[in-house]
């Protein structure tokens, strides 16, 4: 008996949000912050509306990848300092502290969302990449960028710590905890060499080239057995927590589950046909 389930609110082929703009070619998605007059930052609405976008990805069959970046030549500056920063102030001057902890858990559960949701993210960072900006762009899964990128995570130039939306374990396991602690305590900006360097960028191009690169990147991983790579995306977020040998074990069954797909079983034949496999996502 086929069984009836509730495959998410949004229609990716036809979505219109209010806050970014989107675009779907193929199996890719790419996400483009949109408003370049002020470097692109974060509002109360478009966080939760990033948000539930990427909730709603987990249903989304169709997009088999996404591309996050932003208008103008620069990535994201981090929450808007009148439309945020400035009714945070006054939530905190009211003595409103369930409000103000309504909002950090709010920003926080947008990388929940992006770190749960089953396609690969790949950011295109260009520009200014700053404050929730550097965080989106840890949050992903790759990070292409450019030279004259700056990479930021500049909350305690504002007063606030380094422990924002989940850094302080994330970007330890992306650049490692010394180099981390030195762009958490400092909010000094890395540039697009040195974030290369340091690992946080899986390669670096020429700024007019950032996004096309990306999206090329997405593009051959949507071909690719995203079946497969949602389960990688899994275990690389489970794992963290895990022992070595809970991880062997979470891997093994990861595997065998992969092994039932009909990838698995394209890419047999199609070795000894001597031929490229021509991957489904199934």
């Amino acid at each position: 008996m086929a069984l009836a389930f509730d495959r998410g609110r949004i229609d990716f082929a036809t979505y219109q949000p209010r806050h970014f703009l989107w675009q779907l070619e193929g199996k890719v998605a790419t996400i483009t912050l949109n408003r370049p007059e002020r470097k692109n930052p974060l509002t109360f609405e478009s966080y939760a509306e990033l948000r539930d976008t990427f909730r709603e990805l987990a249903y989304a069959d169709a997009v088999k990848t996404v591309v996050v970046t932003g208008a103008g030549g620069n990535f994201c500056s981090g929450g808007d300092v009148h439309e945020i920063i400035g009714p945070l102030v006054r939530m905190q001057e009211a003595g409103d502290m369930q409000g103000l902890l309504d909002f950090t858990r709010m920003t926080g559960d947008l990388v929940k969302a992006m770190r749960a949701c089953p396609q690969t993210i790949v950011a295109a960072v260009d520009g200014i990449c700053a404050g929730a900006g550097a965080i989106v762009a840890m949050a992903s899964d790759l990070r292409v960028g450019t030279p004259e990128s700056k990479v930021a995570f500049l909350f305690v130039r504002v007063g606030l710590a380094g422990a924002d939306m989940g850094a302080c374990n994330i970007l330890p396991r992306i650049i490692g905890s010394g180099r981390a602690a030195e762009l958490l305590y400092t909010g000094r900006a890395m540039d697009g060499a040195e974030a290369e360097r340091w690992g946080f960028y899986n390669r670096l191009v020429a700024g007019d080239q950032v996004l096309a690169e990306a999206q090329k990147l997405a593009t051959s991983l949507a071909a690719g057995p995203t079946f497969a790579h949602a389960m990688t995306k899994r275990c690389i977020h489970q794992e963290w927590s895990m022992t070595i040998d809970d991880a062997i074990e979470a891997e093994a069954q990861a595997q065998a589950i992969c092994m039932q797909t009909k990838d698995y079983g394209r890419a047999y034949r199609a070795f000894v046909a001597k031929e490229r496999p021509v991957f489904q996502g199934d």
